[in-house]
């Protein structure tokens, strides 16, 4: 009795803290700078959590969000950003034919060769080959940046989850809760913003002009890469209004599926799996019925 009273006061203590860590957490995203200690913790804001057709155990991809963020991409993110884990090709999967796939990768030059007198050439690019870099190197990237190279951007989704503490990780065990690159990236993208007064008092270097630029979602004081969107920066061919929020989160959206092409695949296997080891379940339970039906326990007189 004393042990089972023990095991209730603890998880009653464990469920206190956890409620306790999440309205911490809550109240931290939501607090300016000020209200932090002396050194205020970077990322000031957690990121903002979007709709996504992709989100769930049942969720899928919108191919005329994936189509319109390859557009962003193309547009405003290639002149900066590579994707070269991507290869032309899969585009197929969004919907493009075979020959729009083609005449799309023509769009691209990529280094080629050695040809037979030894030098490296260019050619157009055909669909097997992957996305070019818009820089020779890293170096290169770093120096029209500045001084940041930009990130390759063909598992970016991936590598900008976001970590959840307790309790909300186990709550995202049964929302199916992986949505946190695309939130990060959306959050991001729309998050720039003038630095605070009381900020800039404790950070000089943050104020506008430095080449810097704040964002509160940002792991970081400042950002070197400046606001890339701009309310009718693309056009989109099914007329969808291409404001800084739509654009931001389709491009998230095409980010997620580069990171993840089989996304949906695996939420369709999942299923049947699970509906197998339930039925495994049940036919162990069954057998074991079955097994020890002939068996008694003793009685103890």
């Amino acid at each position: 009795m004393n042990k089972l009273v023990t095991s209730l006061v603890s998880l009653a203590f464990l469920a206190g803290m956890g409620v306790a860590s999440a309205v911490a957490q809550e109240n931290h995203a939501a607090a300016p700078a000020a209200e932090h200690a002396e050194t205020p913790h970077f990322p000031i804001h957690h990121p903002k959590e979007t709709d996504w057709s992709f989100a769930g155990p049942f969720g899928h991809y919108d191919k005329g969000q994936l189509q319109r963020g390859l557009k962003v991409y193309t547009e405003v993110c290639s002149a900066c950003h590579s994707m070269r884990l991507v290869s032309f090709r899969t585009l197929e999967d969004l919907g493009y034919s075979e020959a729009q796939v083609k005449a799309f990768a023509a769009n691209y030059k990529v280094q080629d060769g050695p040809n037979d007198e030894g030098e490296m050439f260019e050619r157009t690019a055909v669909p097997s080959d992957h996305f070019p870099s818009p820089f020779p190197n890293t170096q290169a990237a770093a120096a029209a940046n500045n001084g940041a190279a930009p990130p390759d951007m063909s598992l970016i989704a991936k590598a900008r989850g976001v970590t959840r503490g307790f309790p909300q990780f186990i709550f995202d065990i049964f929302t199916q809760y992986q949505e946190g690159g695309p939130d990060y990236i959306h959050s991001l993208l729309t998050g720039y913003q003038q630095p605070p007064a009381d900020l800039l008092e404790q950070f000089p270097d943050a104020a506008p002009g430095t080449g810097l630029y704040y964002n509160p979602y940002f792991a970081n004081l400042n950002l070197a890469m400046a606001p890339p969107l701009s309310d009718g920066a693309v056009t989109y061919a099914d007329g969808t209004e291409a404001t800084v929020d739509q654009m931001a989160q389709d491009v998230s959206a095409f980010l997620t599926w580069t990171a993840e092409p089989t996304l949906v695949k695996r939420k369709q296997t999942g299923w049947p799996a699970l509906l197998f080891v339930l039925f495994a379940t049940i036919l162990a339970y069954l057998a074991k019925r079955q097994v020890w039906a002939p068996i008694k326990p003793k009685r103890e007189d």
